[in-house]
């Protein structure tokens, strides 16, 4: 998007609501409806299994399908979402990582496929193509959990694609580097613009050094890196972050890549304000939470975000209906259009207190990125757990400070006295839900692909790509092959997984600093955890597993590390675990009560499976509790179903929750309480 001189009036940024769900036909109704809202670009939102390369039949998959995004399987799925749709016209954001570049081939192919249908020339569609695809897996490793292979393969796989749409897209951001979800998982803005820009210099290094772009076009790959960043409420620290961070990358670009071109060091960014602030309790709060928000990315002209989309005001208690992401859509056009923002020149330019807060975050990011660097790099740094164990630890402290009350949450650790919310009225269906239908009707859908595609075609294209992944060159045309063919996602990662391998990151858990709500009740839990292992003769363990597909281990790792603070022995093996294999560790180990985490809305379908599966091992007598987004409806139909406890986020004093686990073993195990 064009940049204006400080005598026009800037324009409107490209405004997004991040949407998909239940399928491909179901979205593509979604997005006409919203583009003809004014929406003016589309931000899609994909299934786990599809964010985490698997089929609808696959068994990680099962409850996933659908419930946090479009199920993108094949090039006849990729079609069905974009249909009536012109991709030469439209602005597309997509939320994918691990698979980016499959994702880019199936939509790069529905491009060319219009292109011809139309009697364009396909050079001339493609070279039009804008928008962006996250495809940054560091930060993946680090908070949101959708990687596939090891840090080296994915890394590669970026290269090449960041190579290929260089030149053969130059229009489109190819990487979109994903600071977002680090503050999600308790960075502070130092920490997201160092870790952010830690990365950049990984990929941008990586480009460089491959041999594939020439030393002349190396501006031209800077110039295509855009950013994902977040934005919490403290809204003059965050815009103060931004315009560190625009300072920062100006600065890097400039001395590390010798990019001469002022306009190609512009820090490019998106943004969505942030969504695991947003409460369960007095949900109606969240509304001004998201205004204040998008001030941070909005009020100063020179670090304004270019794209930006809001989450709607009930994310924290479900999928949001359509009227609700209008809602979200509104706060943005009336911020564009019935203000005058955009008249000025940058209001915070000369001010004592921005510029000092800005010099103070430039500091800090800089002394964090040399660590990194010393360290090796990004890609070190997260083999190391470095990076996830300072993450873990900076979001221990801000949950002591919440819970300490330092840190106020309206209507959640103050002012919790309310009114009945008009919004959430009895027979008000206050979320989107998904028909179960959904998952048997994309298997059914997937069954009947395979039966009619030409199979021999599709053999050949996956021998060749796992040819190509062994050697150096570059793999996006083998890709598109793959897409042309009709291969599914699950076989095209599959094939690489073959050749890659998988990655296991470090959790950060071991590593990260002990906190807690107060140090007095911290150690009456600690002294109650003592006496309850005296009467049993052992200690106490507990299980914290991640069923399904749901890489969002925040809240899991702080449970994990609060229960080891108070005495707990922990076993916590990572994300993304099937039911039984969380079973056999709770067996094997001897745990005394099992905690799972969800928060994609498979748990009515996964959490079952391991009460199930406990009593089918004949350790029924371990108890089971969940934690997540659960509707009040769905923790009823759990409690049926043998969940002894259900945890939401309204539930927040940890060292409360570990006191209720305490007395549930005990009351388990028959002992006085």
């Amino acid at each position: 998007m064009p940049y204006p001189t400080d005598r026009e009036r800037d324009r409107p940024w490209v405004m997004r609501t991040y949407a998909g769900h239940s399928s491909a036909a179901a979205s593509n109704e979604l997005y006409r409806r919203n583009l003809a809202k004014g929406q003016t670009g589309l931000s899609v939102a994909f299934d786990l299994p599809t964010q985490t390369g698997y089929d609808a039949d696959h068994k990680l998959a099962k409850g996933e399908v659908g419930k946090v995004g479009v199920p993108i399987a094949h090039i006849g799925d990729m079609r069905r979402l974009f249909d009536g749709i012109p991709l030469a016209e439209a602005n597309t954001s997509m939320t994918i990582n691990a698979p980016a570049m499959w994702l880019l081939a199936l939509y790069v192919t529905v491009a060319k496929e219009q292109a011809q249908a139309e009697e364009r020339d396909v050079d001339e569609v493609l070279a039009k193509l804008t928008g962006t695809t996250q495809n940054d897996i560091i930060k993946e490793y680090l908070s949101r959990g959708t990687y596939i292979f090891p840090p080296g393969p994915s890394l590669r796989l970026i290269t090449d694609m960041i190579a290929w749409t260089v030149h053969h897209v130059p229009k489109w951001n190819p990487i979109n580097i994903c600071s977002y979800h680090l503050q999600e998982a308790g960075a502070t803005p130092t920490q997201e613009v160092a870790y952010a820009l830690c990365t950049a210099i990984a990929v941008l290094d990586a480009v460089r050094d491959s041999g594939q772009v020439e030393e002349a076009d190396m501006a031209r790959v800077v110039a295509r890196i855009s950013f994902f960043v977040n934005a919490g409420v403290r809204f003059v620290e965050e815009m103060s972050k931004m315009r560190a961070f625009t300072a920062l990358w100006d600065e890097i670009t400039r001395d590390r890549y010798g990019v001469t071109d002022a306009k190609a060091r512009r820090l490019r960014y998106g943004v969505q304000v942030n969504s695991l602030g947003l409460t369960e309790a007095q949900p109606e709060n969240n509304v001004q939470r998201i205004v204040l928000e998008m001030l941070a990315v909005s009020l100063s002209r020179g670090a304004r975000a270019r794209a930006i989309q809001l989450p709607a005001w009930n994310e924290a208690l479900g999928l949001p209906r359509p009227w609700d992401q209008q809602w979200a859509l509104r706060m943005q056009q009336v911020l564009a259009y019935e203000t005058d923002l955009l008249e000025y020149e940058d209001i915070f330019d000369g001010s004592r207190v921005i510029e000092s807060k800005v010099d103070e975050i430039k500091a800090g990011a800089r002394e964090e990125i040399d660590r990194v660097l010393e360290m090796g790099g990004a890609v070190s740094a997260v083999e190391s757990g470095y990076m996830k164990s300072q993450l873990v630890s900076s979001l221990a402290e801000y949950r002591r400070g919440m819970e300490g009350g330092e840190r106020i949450l309206v209507g959640v650790n103050k002012f919790e006295t309310t009114e009945p919310s008009p919004l959430q009225a009895e027979g008000a269906k206050a979320i989107e839900t998904i028909d179960p239908a959904v998952e048997k009707q994309a298997v059914a859908a997937l069954e009947e692909w395979r039966e009619q595609r030409d199979n021999d075609t599709v053999t050949a294209s996956l021998d060749n790509l796992r040819a190509v992944a062994g050697t150096t060159t570059n793999l996006f045309e083998a890709t598109l092959q793959c897409a042309s063919a009709g291969v599914t996602t699950g076989e095209w990662s599959q094939a690489l997984r073959d050749v890659f391998g998988e990655y296991r990151a470090p959790t950060g858990v071991s590593a990260a600093s002990a906190s807690g709500a107060g140090a007095a009740e911290l150690e009456r839990v600690r002294e109650r955890v003592r006496r309850t292992e005296e009467e049993l003769g052992e200690r106490l363990r507990i299980l914290v597993g991640k069923p399904g597909l749901d890489g969002h281990s925040n809240g899991a790792e702080q449970v994990a590390v609060r229960a080891r603070d108070v005495g707990f022995e922990v076993v916590y093996q990572g994300i993304r675990l099937t039911p039984e294999q969380i079973v056999a560790a709770a067996v094997q180990e001897g745990v005394h009560v099992v905690g799972l985490s969800v928060l994609s809305g498979s748990h009515l379908e996964v959490v079952p499976e391991v009460v199930d599966g406990l009593r089918a091992a004949g350790a029924e007598d371990i108890p089971v509790i969940v934690g997540g987004i659960i509707p009040p409806d769905d923790a009823a139909l759990l409690t049926e179903r043998g969940i002894a406890r259900v945890f939401t986020p309204k539930d927040y004093e940890l060292t409360d929750i570990m006191d209720g686990i305490v007395a549930l073993v005990r009351e388990t195990k028959g002992l006085a309480d």
